[in-house]
């Protein structure tokens, strides 16, 4: 049933499958079969996760003659990095309302999104972002433009797509290098990722492969709600008899470290540790939080050593330099 997924239309924005790698050294010092889908290495604007989302995202606001996208973010958001980039290869404007945490300083993310040309709405509470996009669409509606509005992180049934197919390109590989994965690991949010994994899994008929969420900040029973809400929501889209329930998520929320965002001396060892056995970059908000968790599942013994793990490295590397100074506080 996977075809349903690709019968949607996408703007092509970077070169697919990404690479999956053998982590060797991690490999050997965890007891696993440890492969990254370097899901960071895209030729767009530095490249993450949030690609795979608005190649039909994009596609949807074109067809709808849109001239003007509208998403929300962190102000270290890849999210809203990655927009204003799609948004400027195919000639569009872009407006980003931005929430705490973090600051404004030309740095990171910041840096890239002003240089890109994104308009930079900030506001000083997340619960106002919504409402702040809702109205820069009816401003922009009355100046005579055709705004398209984005949920924040893509999380939306056309972003969950993205990542079904990703589960796709995951079986393929992993079938070319003569395994099969026990487990997709992987930072977990605005829940996209992790709904599309599991919907592309099910739909693939390859179930058994159990994909875990390391959250990013939010708790566990509300991302659980967040992901059960788009798998059924993308489901009925694509008019496919599949439906989850909370019981077919799993996200763990206890690595967080004190929340979104912030900065601790156990998420900088994980950067250096990874950097220094692998010469792999993770970033401070979400890569490096979830490898922590990986590492730790394998140590419970929740993650069985000599399984086949799959770490989805969902990008994020400019939020390092935008938190040079926490992330230096730990080197």
């Amino acid at each position: 049933m996977i075809w349903k997924v690709l019968s949607y239309p996408r703007c092509r924005l970077t070169s697919l499958p990404t690479p999956m790698e053998r982590a060797a050294r991690l490999s050997g010092e965890l007891g696993i079969e440890l492969l990254v889908k370097r899901d960071d290495v895209m030729e767009l604007c530095l490249g993450g996760n949030k690609v795979r989302k608005l190649e039909f995202i994009l596609a949807d606001a074109l067809n709808r003659r849109c001239d003007v996208l509208i998403t929300r973010g962190a102000t270290h958001s890849n999210h809203v990095r990655l927009t204003a980039a799609a948004a400027r290869k195919f000639g569009l404007d872009v407006y980003a309302v931005i929430t705490p945490p973090g600051s404004l300083a030309n740095q990171g993310n910041v840096l890239l999104d002003r240089l890109l040309g994104a308009r930079l709405v900030p506001v000083d509470r997340v619960e106002e972002a919504d409402e702040a996009m809702l109205g820069l669409a009816e401003k922009l509606r009355a100046e005579g433009r055709n705004p398209y509005v984005i949920p924040v992180g893509g999380a939306s049934e056309l972003g969950v797509l993205g990542y079904a197919l990703a589960a796709l390109e995951i079986l393929q590989q992993s079938l070319s290098l003569g395994v099969r994965p026990k487990y997709i690991v992987h930072a977990t949010g605005t829940g996209a990722t992790q709904a599309g994994l599991t919907l592309g899994l099910r739909l693939l008929g390859a179930s058994d492969v159990k994909v875990l969420g390391i959250s990013n900040g939010r708790r566990s029973p509300e991302v659980v709600r967040r992901l059960v809400d788009l798998f059924n929501s993308t489901s009925r889209m694509l008019g496919v008899d599949l439906r989850a329930s909370e019981d077919d998520f799993v996200v763990y929320d206890e690595y967080a470290f004190g929340g979104y965002g912030v900065i601790t001396s156990e998420v900088v060892d994980v950067m250096k540790y990874v950097a220094r056995t692998e010469g792999m970059l993770l970033d401070p908000v979400y890569t490096a939080k979830a490898m922590y968790g990986l590492i730790d599942l394998v140590r419970r013994g929740t993650i069985e050593r000599g399984s086949t793990v799959v770490f989805v490295h969902t990008g994020g590397t400019p939020i390092a330099f935008q938190y040079a100074a926490e992330v230096e506080r730990y080197l």
